[in-house]
């Protein structure tokens, strides 16, 4: 990328162009083409590959720049850095046919949990301020629950989990359901306050350290393959009989009910991640031939460590769940 777009900067350099003489080797967004035509210099620096949060569960890696990014909106006031522990935030969708909610501490793709038109925006922890830390939970809404509780030792991060909480209770969702596919959530206020934050800081634990769970028992048959047969990617769920069909070799079994019933939108956790790593047709021809190098086979391990571990998150927070609505 960075070679192509030196080149080219300095191939037309003082020169008039138009857009369609640049090299369609890269992808040339509206800022990069700024960039060009200004004679920006862009060099590869390794410190700005940091992980993302793409879907749900799902890490990729992303170059984080402002010159290469379009488009960032708020993030560089939520991740300065890019870097994981600078914040965390609670990613909401917006404009969806099904409310969904997830916790990270990665900066995170703008359609992570969209389905249709909708959006993904975000409530973070903290907000960064030439390098200060905020608060992002104002002196105002910090007073609303401790005049509403009566209680002043409560903590702005006791608001954040107990709003992770409530965006997970079901009697919340069937309430609002009408108002959630159309508009931020609002947050009522519950009896019991502390229970709530527990709660809350329990289900955040799950889902920000996912990677460090333990991982669900789940089991593993494998097929000795045929002759010089290949690895044929399937990643198939039955629901019914508790099975997940990794590809023609493999199949894990044993995945509870409950798994299946924690959901983000339409998908649940695990569906997310099969869904993510399934081999598909590339459309667009210049991707397809010069970087459609994802196969399956080199990610198998990998995809079967995560789904155990998601299938323990998934049974973990149908419990909790499950407690809000005794």
């Amino acid at each position: 990328f960075f070679e192509i777009y030196e080149f080219e900067r300095i191939r037309v350099e003082n020169k008039d162009f138009s857009d369609e003489e640049l090299s369609q080797n890269i992808k040339w967004t509206r800022d990069l083409k700024k960039s060009v035509r200004m004679g920006l210099n862009l060099e590869l620096e390794n410190n700005k590959i940091v992980p993302c949060f793409y879907r749900p569960y799902t890490k990729k890696l992303l170059y984080y720049d402002k010159y290469v990014n379009e488009m960032r909106y708020q993030l560089p006031n939520i991740f300065p850095n890019g870097k994981e522990k600078e914040n965390i935030v609670i990613s909401v969708n917006v404009g969806c046919p099904v409310f969904a909610i997830l916790a990270t501490n990665y900066i995170f793709d703008y359609a992570l949990l969209k389905f249709g038109n909708g959006s993904t925006p975000c409530f973070p922890l903290y907000r960064y301020n030439s390098g200060n830390r905020i608060d992002n939970i104002t002196d105002w809404g910090l007073k609303q629950f401790v005049s509403h509780y009566k209680n002043k030792k409560i903590s702005r991060e006791d608001i954040f989990h107990y709003v992770y909480a409530v965006l997970h209770n079901p009697e919340y969702r069937r309430k609002y359901e009408q108002n959630l596919k159309r508009e931020l959530p609002r947050i009522p206020f519950y009896d019991d306050f502390r229970k709530w934050v527990l709660w809350g800081k329990s289900l955040m634990n799950l889902h920000l350290n996912y990677e460090t769970i333990e991982p669900y028992p789940l089991r593993r048959t494998d097929i000795e393959p045929a002759g010089h047969s290949r690895c044929t990617p399937k990643l198939k769920a039955d629901m019914k009989t508790g099975t997940i069909v990794i590809d023609n070799l493999t199949t894990l079994s044993g995945v509870p009910n409950t798994a299946w019933e924690y959901k983000l939108g339409t998908y649940s956790a695990l569906q997310w991640i099969l869904e993510q790593y399934k081999e598909k047709k590339i459309k667009d021809p210049t991707v397809a031939e010069k970087f459609n190098n994802y196969c399956f086979a080199d990610y198998k391990e990998q995809v079967i460590d995560l789904l155990m571990l998601v299938c323990t998150v998934s049974v973990k927070t149908m419990e909790i769940i499950r407690e809000m609505e005794k």
